[in-house]
């Protein structure tokens, strides 16, 4: 079960960071009473100033990873894969230390699937191009037009730019620049990734053994519970799929959801399915996940949970240097990065995230008091994440919550590692 009280560990921090978050929750107490003693009046957000935004996407729509063992296969023509003009903006990907780009397995295994029409499975295509480009243009609006916050044109010192080392990853990078500075650029773009082997923006099940071995046989255990197995077999039954093909839910939803923005022409059978088959596919990957394995979770998105709360806490110290800190950060991931952490901040609305979403958070200080607050935003809309009462939440009390999953590189290595390490113990 998850812990309901986080007790003493939810400031263990270690060093700089220790000391930052009992100041801030120092701070917070005292300015709650300060509230309390005036009449708990609410907070006035003409007063606050934006310091800094956090942006956690998925890639724009693509081809599928896996084409159902079907005669009358949907065509993906190439031309589906023509860059817009608008969406071109030169730029170079390095790895996290500034080295060379790393190989990328992933796009190698996709190059291996050819779909009829002759595109490659997992590839980014003109409408996902489109998508990104119309999400940079949404996010220049809010933080160029709206609030101006950051320069119109790119600026290296303002954003840092991480995505996972996928080519429509980087490709929906490049669209969403090109929408938020309209293509205009004071210095180089520099996209950083890193190896497949140590990625931590989505739930890697290579490189975390623990977390292999608890989710090992998930997902076919998931297609026999009872409701998703009566559902699947009527699915694959109308599609004339037999039943050892390997073909669940999140295959199906795969599918149907990238013909479907494309407007290709489904099979008659998953276009009658279609709401059964998103609903099925999140029951599959909430049983995989199983939300009351804290630990799961935490190895699942607490990485990316530390490199955001890290983020918060320099822009919150005085002592941090300047070129330090970055207005914008951008992290290009993945659906299953977005719905561990959907699940862990409390938000995840039990739909599949879409192409192109993005999770937004937003940090705020107050002219005045000089507190600090937390605001989060998906698919554009204010969010209430756990243990907050209101969309603007004090930025303590959303650390609080968080300290439940969020875990340390230190952390993370160990409890990735805890299992083997017992296994390997007992000498089994």
């Amino acid at each position: 079960m998850l812990t309901g009280v986080l007790g003493a560990r939810v400031w263990a921090r270690v060093g700089v960071l220790t000391s930052l978050a009992y100041c801030l929750h120092q701070r917070r107490v005292a300015l709650a009473e300060m509230r309390g003693a005036a009449g708990g009046h609410p907070v006035d957000r003409g007063l606050l100033e934006l310091k800094m935004v956090q942006v956690v996407f998925r890639h724009g729509a693509r081809s599928p990873l896996k084409p159902l063992p079907q005669e009358e296969q949907v065509e993906w023509n190439p031309r589906l894969l023509e860059v817009p003009p608008q969406t071109q903006f030169d730029y170079t990907v390095t790895s996290l230390s500034g080295g060379p780009k790393p190989d990328s397995p992933f796009d190698s295994q996709d190059r291996e699937t050819t779909l009829k029409g002759g595109v490659f499975s997992g590839q980014l295509t003109n409408v996902g191009m489109q998508q990104m480009f119309a999400l940079g243009e949404r996010l220049r609006k809010n933080y160029v037009e709206d609030i101006p916050f950051l320069s119109p044109v790119f600026n290296p010192p303002e954003v840092f730019v991480r995505s996972t080392n996928i080519f429509r990853n980087l490709e929906s990078t490049r669209c969403l620049l090109a929408g938020l500075f309209q293509r205009q650029k004071e210095g180089p773009i520099v996209i950083h990734t890193d190896e497949a082997s140590s990625e931590v923006l989505y739930p890697n099940y290579q490189n975390c053994w623990s977390l292999r071995q608890r989710i090992r046989g998930r997902r076919q255990a998931a297609a026999l519970q009872p409701g998703i197995s009566e559902d699947l077999k009527a699915v694959k039954e109308g599609m004339g799929i037999g039943s050892g093909d390997g073909v669940d839910f999140l295959v199906l939803l795969d599918n149907v959801a990238a013909e479907q923005v494309h407007s290709l022409p489904s099979c008659p059978v998953l276009k009658r399915f279609v709401q059964t088959i998103e609903q099925r596919a999140v029951d599959t990957a909430l049983y995989i996940l199983q939300r009351e394995d804290r630990e799961s979770l935490q190895m699942a998105i607490g990485p990316i949970l530390h490199m955001l709360e890290s983020n918060l806490l320099k822009a919150m110290d005085p002592d941090t240097p300047p070129g330090k800190i970055r207005k914008l950060y951008l992290y290009a991931t993945h659906d299953v990065t977005l719905i561990p952490l959907l699940v862990a901040l409390g938000i995840f609305d039990h739909k599949w995230p879409p192409f192109a979403v993005d999770l937004t958070v937003e940090l705020y200080q107050h002219r005045d008091s000089k507190e600090w607050f937390v605001r989060l935003c998906y698919h554009g809309e204010e969010q209430v994440p756990r243990g907050c009462s209101e969309g603007l939440c004090p930025l303590d009390k959303f650390l609080n919550a968080m300290s439940v999953y969020t875990l340390s590189p230190e952390k993370y290595h160990t409890l990735c590692s805890q299992a083997q390490m017992m296994e390997l113990g007992s000498g089994e």
